[in-house]
């Protein structure tokens, strides 16, 4: 069966050009011209294996069929497609779930990548996770890792799917240097480059480790388990392992 892309967008002719790239790459396309309708789609059962977004788009925007879709508890991959390059679109579209934030300027053969090497990630962690414990402890922190869900001395830290990957390799590889490289490409697959420059990427992590954190606090306003090492990345400071 050909893997099942949903495509919204609002301009008709863009939206036309790029389902049917994406036909003639081998996938099953279902086109919006508006986030609602996108929506419905969604949240009626209909299988989908990744979501294009524009953000601009008349009555419900990109990043509010986004938060529908998360707080609907569907974990299909969203790549924002748009032609808003400020980096605050990035960070907000990553913080809200986006696995990938790619700016329409850039060619489909780009793009086509991009959406290869997520698709592969997602399969390698849906196999992964079937071979997996239901669940882990480190100290205070739980992860139920069947549900991507968390508690933090027993209060429950709502994380998105993507915030959850990285809280579980920070504790994995806890008392070690985590990358800002090694935690990128959880979210995007290896060899990605974002941003501006080959260093972009490092912004997209300050985002959400920021998000993570916050999160925590919220739950524990004296939680300080997550360490930085300037100018390499993160560690969740604890002595004992994950069991």
């Amino acid at each position: 069966m050909a893997t099942s892309v949903v495509l919204v967008d609002d301009d008709d002719l863009f939206r036309e050009s790029l389902g049917r790239n994406l036909v003639d790459a081998g996938y099953a396309v279902r086109d919006f011209a508006k986030g609602a309708a996108a929506l419905d789609h969604l949240l009626a059962g209909s299988p989908a294996n990744l979501v294009i977004l524009d953000w601009r788009m008349p009555e419900m925007n990109g990043i509010e069929v986004l938060k529908r879709i998360r707080g609907a508890n569907l974990e299909v991959p969203a790549i924002f497609l748009t032609a808003l390059t400020d980096q605050i679109y990035e960070e907000a579209a990553l913080a809200t779930g986006a696995i990938d934030f790619v700016e329409k300027s850039r060619s489909f053969s780009i793009l086509e990548k991009r959406i290869g090497l997520i698709l592969d990630g997602a399969k390698a962690r849906s196999a992964a996770n079937s071979n997996e414990a239901d669940s882990v402890t480190l100290g205070p922190l739980s992860l139920k890792l069947k549900i991507s869900r968390a508690t933090w001395r027993e209060v429950p830290v709502e994380l998105t799917l993507t915030e959850f990957k990285i809280v579980c390799r920070l504790a994995e590889l806890a008392g070690q240097d985590v990358s800002y490289r090694e935690i990128y490409d959880l979210v995007h697959g290896a060899g990605f480059l974002a941003g501006a420059g080959p260093e972009g990427f490092r912004a997209n992590v300050r985002t959400f480790v920021k998000r993570i954190r916050q999160k925590f606090r919220d739950a524990d306003p004296s939680f300080d388990q997550i360490g930085n090492y300037a100018g390499f990345g993160y560690r969740w400071k604890a002595e004992e392992g994950l069991h």
